[in-house]
């Protein structure tokens, strides 16, 4: 398989890396030769200095061969031609491009994405995605990362687990899948003092620890107490920055947590403005920095459950939310891009950050990795994904009860979806054709996990 990734930036670098590691041929293009150099020198990846939608720059990479382009540029337009010419002029099979303009993403009544129009099999709009995720997150206190699978059925949950009288603190992996109070939850993964592994039975829960579970999406609220959060959902919030992110955010909430009462910051006085029109009166939109005590004060974060500060600018984000913690906001949310700002993160009192990249190159390798998978999601770039797969006819997962597999150190399947209903295996557990697997891979045994459950790197076009 070969693919084109257009844009050398942080997102198309761990996309090419990543798939990279796993043996796929990739050629990286940029109008950057500093960063193109980068990615020679570092990955086994060819690089190609030029414009991405130009015809020549994508017959020099290649693109008469390619099996996929997937155009992650930090222009919408150029990503949008690129994904055309490699459709018009070189015939490649399949077109992913990264799109942040609310214009462009909504696709209108004539079809704009239609083969004979604009030739993108998928749309990526992280703005949207991210708005969802933090609206998730406002919606279960106490998890900083929360992701539907198996078409909303099961959650997959993360929290960090900070108070020692909680039920689940002193409990052992292989106690807690026969408890009852834990019925419908499963654990894939701990992180625990900077580390993120794949815990043995035996492994107990520790205060301190980050805990990567699956729940039953019934069973949410019942899981979080377990690990020690009974916070209510979020009644008043403040937005900091009204771009598409910060608008999307308000949208999302007024559909998903009515009667939550918002209050938006915006620094440019006109998109203030306008923000204020297109939202109503419901909404109060108040002009000036968000770095700024008094506005904060005006705004009464202080008497606030929740600060999202999702601005341009990662220091704003994090400033606003240690501000805003300080004040006496409950929860801080934080959008960050820059990769080198995450450890200082946690000692800084903020709840959850939120990584564009890191949403960006999760829903990229959902859609790369097709075939049985049916879901996608990276848990950490170091580690590994979370994946659900169809069990089809001749899978290894089929031979012998769940105790017997022989599977690898790095993949553990944390649930069985049979006829909508969720199952924690044990050793009796059998699979059947058709069950629909939750299992969490590590990158270093992601070969190994593919050959068992039957999503080769052939089988994903």
């Amino acid at each position: 398989m070969k693919i084109i990734v257009c844009g050398a930036g942080q997102v198309g670098t761990t996309i090419a890396r990543q798939l990279a590691a796993e043996g796929i041929g990739i050629t990286v293009i940029d109008i950057d030769p500093d960063l193109i150099r980068r990615v020679d020198e570092s990955h086994d990846i060819r690089g190609v200095v030029g414009h991405a939608s130009y015809p020549d720059t994508l017959r020099d990479a290649g693109a008469r061969d390619a099996d996929m382009l997937i155009a992650v540029t930090r222009s919408d337009e150029v990503n949008m031609v690129a994904c055309q010419v490699a459709y018009s002029l070189f015939g490649v099979k399949r077109r992913i491009a990264r799109l942040r303009h609310a214009g462009y993403t909504a696709r209108d009544a004539n079809g704009l994405f239609a083969a004979e129009h604009l030739p993108i099999d998928v749309i990526i709009s992280p703005e949207a995605e991210i708005a969802e995720g933090i609206t998730r997150r406002l919606r279960t206190p106490g998890a900083f990362n929360i992701a539907p699978m198996a078409g909303g059925q099961v959650e997959l949950l993360a929290t960090n687990v900070s108070d020692p009288g909680c039920p689940a603190v002193g409990e052992r992996i292989a106690d807690i899948a026969g408890e009852p109070a834990f019925e419908g939850i499963s654990l894939l993964a701990l992180a625990r003092k900077g580390r993120i592994f794949i815990p043995e039975p035996s492994d107990r829960i520790e205060v301190g620890d980050d805990v990567y579970m699956l729940v039953r999406s019934e069973r949410r609220k019942a899981a979080m107490a377990l690990f020690g959060h009974r916070e209510r959902v979020t009644g008043e919030v403040v937005i900091a920055g009204s771009g598409n992110v910060g608008l999307n955010l308000v949208h999302k909430i007024q559909a998903i947590l009515p009667g939550t009462r918002v209050n938006v910051i915006e620094r440019d006085r006109a998109r203030a403005e306008y923000v204020a029109g297109l939202l109503g009166s419901e909404i109060a939109v108040l002009h000036g920095d968000a770095l700024d005590r008094e506005l904060l004060e005006e705004a009464q974060v202080g008497r606030k459950e929740a600060i999202v500060a999702v601005t341009n600018d990662d220091e704003t984000n994090i400033f606003c939310s240690v501000l805003a913690k300080q004040l006496g906001c409950r929860r801080a949310i934080t959008l960050v891009n820059k990769r080198s700002y995450e450890a200082l993160i946690p000692s800084l009192g903020i709840n959850a950050v939120v990584s564009p990249s890191a949403v960006t190159i999760s829903t990229v390798l959902r859609h790369v990795r097709r075939g049985t998978i049916l879901a996608l999601r990276a848990l950490r770039e170091d580690f590994g994904e979370v994946v659900e797969a169809m069990v089809a006819d001749g899978s290894r997962l089929l031979q012998r009860p769940f105790g017997q597999l022989e599977l690898p150190p790095g993949l553990k399947i944390g649930a069985v979806i049979r006829a909508g209903r969720m199952i924690v295996p044990n050793a009796e557990t059998r699979i059947e054709t058709g069950d629909h697997v939750i299992a969490v891979v590590t990158y270093r045994d992601l070969r190994a996990a593919e050959a068992i459950l039957g999503t080769g790197r052939r089988r994903l076009l």
